[in-house]
């Protein structure tokens, strides 16, 4: 171990990770990583909720932003279900939350189509989603250069963390029988 860890030019004390009685030898990498993911989880989930009070929308939860801006997405209905398989949430009743509160401000509308009821956006809703697109433009895309290589790097971060979170979702699944 304590070669491996040469050869990387590393010493334990120099990785940043929030829980160092879980680092592995395997990968120590992924603690850094998981550590990155719980700061950029938290920073974006506080950028959610300042960007949409400053949209005009105040008192947001970071999954009523995600559930109204899916439900926004494209302009078509949604299912509970579609939305809280996309966002990836496994727990219907935070979603289903979400809406009555959107619901309840006019920002979404509810259509019973036989035995489901879809979900879509009013026009109050996308008027607040062109505003938070404003603030977003305003505030956030300043920081980015929009050249193709930045534009690359992020896409190929997308690509890992997608892939991950499958590997995160499958060790879920095999804890609940471990």
């Amino acid at each position: 171990m304590t070669e491996n860890k040469e050869e990387r030019g590393l010493a334990a004390g120099q990785r940043i990770v929030s829980s160092a009685h879980l680092v592995s030898e395997k990968s120590p990498e992924l603690s850094e990583f998981e550590f990155g993911m719980i700061i950029a989880a938290n920073a974006f989930n506080r950028w959610m909720i300042r960007c949409m009070a400053a949209a005009g929308a105040k008192d947001m939860t970071p999954v009523d932003v995600l559930v109204l801006h899916h439900i926004n997405h494209r302009q078509s209905a949604k299912r509970l279900a579609d939305i809280c398989f996309v966002l990836n949430i496994e727990d219907t009743h935070v979603v289903s939350y979400s809406i009555k509160k959107l619901l309840a401000a006019g920002l979404v509308g509810s259509e019973k189509r036989g035995k489901e009821v879809f979900f879509s956006i009013s026009q109050q809703g996308a008027g607040l989603c062109a505003r938070y697109r404003e603030v977003r433009e305003a505030c956030l895309m300043p920081g980015f250069s929009g050249l193709a290589e930045e534009n690359s790097r992020l896409g190929e971060m997308a690509r890992t963390l997608r892939q991950l979170s499958g590997r995160y979702d499958q060790a879920a699944r095999a804890a609940t029988a471990y």
